[in-house]
């Protein structure tokens, strides 16, 4: 199993159903030195605001989210669904347990 960090929409119940074909059961945690600040993406009805994580090494700043275990197919689904304006990191959660969540692609 792989452990995947959730932020922003991965943590949504209906996005999980359609990504995945259930909904997955996770536990909070907090991602320390990182806070969210957003970016913009063309869709195909404009431009929309998505949330993405960004490096600060500072301890006061975190980000509150569910850590998730997904199959390594799973995992695959999440990047088809993240697209090309993120990718998949490995960072270290307040927990000490090491995972994937998505950072900006650029």
């Amino acid at each position: 199993m792989e452990n995947l960090f959730a932020y922003g929409t991965l943590k949504d119940k209906d996005i999980q159903e359609t990504i995945f074909g259930r909904i997955l059961i996770g536990t909070p945690d907090k991602l320390v030195g990182y806070t969210i600040k957003e970016i913009q993406i063309e869709e195909e009805f404009g431009l929309a605001q998505y949330p993405i994580i960004t490096l600060t090494q500072n301890p006061e700043d975190s980000i509150n989210g569910m850590l998730y275990q997904l199959s390594q197919r799973e995992l695959e689904l999440a990047d088809t669904y993240e697209g090309i304006h993120y990718k998949r990191i490995q960072v270290q959660l307040h927990s000490n347990k090491s995972v994937w969540t998505y950072s900006a692609a650029i």
